[in-house]
């Protein structure tokens, strides 16, 4: 083999690997133009990959739905008395200043 036919066959590789990349990319290209979210098959898709949560807890490292309700609605009423004692107490302050 010569020289010549070395260099002729470097650049034929070269040009399939370039062939292969550019096919690569145009079919990335057209599966993501398929796979749009923006959908109602692209939104049940994606529905289908999210991890739900369960409505009752699963051990002490999965809690529930039930059970995250339960504390957002505990914290939600202690906050709230919170700060309607709070204002009470600035109202009172304030008048027994004025």
């Amino acid at each position: 083999m010569t020289e010549t036919d070395k260099k002729a066959d470097k650049l034929a590789a070269k040009e399939t690997k370039k062939k292969e990349k550019a096919e690569a990319k145009k079919q990335r290209k057209s599966q993501a133009a398929k796979d749009r979210w923006f959908s109602i098959s692209g939104i049940n898709k994606e529905a289908k990959r999210v991890r739900w949560p369960h409505w009752k807890s699963e051990g002490t490292n999965n809690p529930g739905i039930l059970q995250n309700s339960g504390e957002v609605i505990l914290f939600t009423a202690f906050f709230a008395v919170f700060f309607v004692l709070c204002d009470l107490l600035v109202t009172w302050l304030l008048t027994f200043v004025a």
